[in-house]
């Protein structure tokens, strides 16, 4: 029984701690070791071992308790791992602020390049938290493909909107539930510079005209709009408290997308703005909902 009750109790740390894989196994490591010199401690003392268990569980205190002391105090990310986090972002928004447009298709084809590979690197270190930066910027073309879908000919658009966009979104959904599996947060921060995409999409392509010139023109209002991004994540990355992470997410979102169309100067229409307000929201309540769904369908 004894057994039992610490590997549950550890168990349950573990699945609420919510930090990466490495420091995850590390701190249960040494958690445990602190369990075990305690229960050696109780038990010299007099304690049977299922006593000395129930008094040491009882000293230690609630497990999601300590999962959430054991985050705090682990959870602030290096200024390494910061870096690595907002540089997508910065790269994005030094091309758009710089109207590099003569060679646009080249930057744009080395960026997404460069983005996929870190990505891939990424996934095969475990995924780590400044993965999921870049994971945001390896799914854009998914999305601004189903984008360009409205403005094809008629007979075509519809065709491409019924093939296209369940399949973008089927992509979507798989890549979110990965993160949601490892934090919930980490599927919001992937997911949040894609509303803010699709709002300058729709103010750039305003009335079904697409073209450089209006990226040109907006291109500093949209490299500022990244920047905001870049900084944000930065914050977030370096805080500690997890209320904390998920206000700044959630700010940065709104006040990011309400500059969207205060500089869109009216291109950006009211109707889809709202919608994206509550994309917006959707990002913080669907993957909360999602991962209580997949840790109740694993137990």
């Amino acid at each position: 029984m004894a057994p039992v009750a610490l590997s549950n109790y550890l168990n349950t740390v573990r699945n609420n701690l919510r930090l990466d894989s490495a420091a995850e196994s590390e701190i249960i490591s040494e958690l445990s070791s602190h369990i075990e010199d305690k229960l050696a401690e109780l038990k010299e003392k007099g304690l049977s071992e299922d006593e000395a268990v129930k008094t040491c569980l009882r000293v230690m205190g609630s497990a999601k308790l300590v999962a959430s002391q054991l985050y705090e105090a682990h959870s602030q990310g290096s200024w390494k791992q910061t870096l690595l986090a907002v540089m997508p972002h910065l790269l994005f928004a030094i091309f758009f602020a710089l109207s590099w447009w003569p060679g646009a298709i080249w930057l744009l084809l080395v960026a997404v390049t460069l983005v996929f590979g870190v990505a891939i690197y990424g996934w095969w270190q475990n995924k780590p938290t400044w993965l999921f930066s870049w994971l945001s910027y390896s799914m854009l073309p998914v999305i601004l493909a189903g984008l360009a879908v409205f403005y094809l000919p008629p007979g075509w658009k519809w065709a491409a909107v019924i093939i296209y966009i369940p399949l973008a979104l089927v992509i979507i959904y798989k890549m979110a539930v990965r993160a949601i599996k490892k934090d919930w947060l980490y599927s919001t921060l992937m997911l949040l510079p894609m509303p803010i995409t699709v709002a300058w999409f729709l103010a750039v392509g305003y009335e079904g005209k697409l073209g450089l010139e209006y990226l040109e023109y907006f291109g500093p209002s949209i490299g500022m709009s990244f920047l905001i991004i870049a900084i944000s994540v930065g914050i977030f990355i370096r805080l500690r408290q997890r209320w904390l992470k998920i206000a700044m997410l959630l700010v940065c979102g709104l006040f990011t997308l309400s500059l969207v169309l205060y500089y869109a100067q009216g291109r950006l229409p009211l109707l889809a703005f709202i919608i994206l307000t509550v994309v917006v929201l959707g990002l913080f309540v669907t993957p909360a909902v999602l991962e209580h769904r997949i840790k109740h369908s694993r137990r």
